[in-house]
């Protein structure tokens, strides 16, 4: 097999049997086909698009790439996914909620990527807090406690693991069939029977318009059902950053708020309709009501509380993090963002905040950077929102001033303000 000759094909809108995609993946995780290369392909993908064919044959490659966790048929696990967003710490309370219902969630989950957080960023600002835990630990987990939370090892999924690095510095992120074969390929390898799928829509997210999210979510649940796996698509807005705040330490201080009874209204909404979903979905809970009754419950009951903590003290985190926020990195400086208009926030550029705050060490500009867990900001005014003129927009948390500075900046500029009322967006947007 030439890869050139496949890049071309590939290049030029041709399509690629199932042997030969195979053979050049295998051939780039052994080292034969370099990154310059691999990323060619990836391109080529990015402009030209895959068959539906394609995708579930390259779904299949990186499934097989690997090992498999295997749950009990009679098992009713259940994951979610989120397609990436700014602020996005759903999962850090979802999970716990889903499980104190009495239904597992084993959860193998991401780093950041892009302008977007990682879940696993997120819970390794807990001091302690592993996610490299082997298959055979996950599934103990799982059976004792109800969930977990880990990283991919290098047995699971290999080749999305490997891709999925390459696709975040080379610009091949929003590719449709890319996106699909790396979720699918990790949530069908992880072991979970039903995956409820967060597409977000927005100016945070990967996908701009709800049209072309409908075609991701599409080709999501058709794959997913090619492999036996159940999925449900629920749309939310990110056009305005997820919660009050941003930034890994802050979100997870964020998500324990929640669990203890303080929320902000956007992810109120995204975690309890998620949770629900994931209810319906595996058959435990039939009636709508009854899922929705059994989750106020447990979270104010304490018991998706306790959850999270049994999942931190499994996962060797330091549980103290839940009484005492101060184990939590914090930042030497607060640098306030002011409002230099009057009137009411007609947009917000949540991708521009997303970038502004990797700049400040929040996320990553490549594949080595190391986070700054205790960089961030505060953002609490949505789309719609009134403003007066000097009123604080928000608040950058960093260690570095001179950066801190100049992510005000990109965080100011990324609010559109309007003289005129504009009216508060669906959370939800497809009901």
């Amino acid at each position: 097999m030439n890869p050139v000759e496949l890049i071309i094909r590939k290049r030029d809108g041709g399509e690629l049997l199932p042997a030969e995609m195979k053979h050049f993946i295998t051939d780039y995780i052994e080292g034969n086909i370099d990154a310059s290369q691999m990323t060619a392909l990836l391109m080529a993908i990015y402009f030209k698009g895959m068959t539906n064919s394609e995708t579930r044959n390259l779904t299949d490659i990186y499934i097989n790439s690997g090992s498999r966790i295997e749950f009990p048929p009679d098992m009713p696990t259940v994951d979610k996914h989120s397609t990436g967003g700014v602020g996005d710490k759903i999962s850090l309370m979802l999970a716990p909620i889903v499980a104190a219902c009495g239904v597992p969630v084993p959860m193998i989950s991401g780093r950041g990527l892009g302008h977007t957080g990682g879940t696993l960023d997120k819970l390794e600002a807990i001091p302690g807090f592993r996610t490299d835990f082997a298959q055979s630990d996950f599934i103990k987990f799982v059976n004792t406690s109800g969930l977990a939370i880990i990283s991919q090892s290098e047995k699971l999924v290999p080749a999305d693991r490997l891709i999925y690095a390459l696709r975040d510095t080379t610009g091949t992120v929003e590719s449709l069939p890319l996106i699909t074969a790396s979720i699918m390929g990790k949530k069908i390898a992880e072991g979970a029977h039903n995956l409820v799928i967060d597409l977000k829509v927005g100016s945070g997210a990967f996908m701009r318009d709800l049209e072309k999210a409908q075609k991701l979510g599409e080709l999501l649940t058709s794959t997913g059902i090619a492999f036996g796996q159940k999925v449900k698509v629920t749309y939310t807005n990110m056009n305005s950053p997820l919660g009050f705040y941003c930034g890994n330490a802050l979100e997870t201080r964020e998500a324990i708020d929640y669990l203890k009874g303080e929320t902000a209204p956007d992810i109120d909404i995204i975690t309890r309709r998620l949770a629900k979903e994931m209810l319906l979905l595996t058959g435990v809970y039939s009636d709508p009501q009854a899922a929705e009754t059994k989750i106020d419950q447990v979270i104010s009951s304490g018991a998706a509380l306790e959850k999270l903590i049994a999942m931190i003290r499994q996962q060797e985190g330091n549980v103290n993090v839940i009484d005492k926020y101060d184990i939590l990195p914090t930042a030497k400086y607060e640098l306030p963002v002011i409002s230099s208009q009057e009137g009411w926030i007609k947009s917000i550029n949540s991708r521009q905040i997303g970038y502004a705050l990797v700049s400040i060490g929040a996320g990553r500009k490549t594949l080595k950077s190391i986070l700054d867990m205790s960089a961030g900001a505060w953002l609490p005014h949505k789309i719609g929102a009134k403003l007066d003129k000097q009123q604080i927009l928000g608040k950058v948390y960093c260690n570095d001033k001179s950066a801190g500075e100049a992510a005000v900046k990109r965080i100011k500029a990324a609010y559109e303000i309007s003289a005129t009322k504009i009216e508060t967006e669906e959370i939800i947007l497809i009901p």
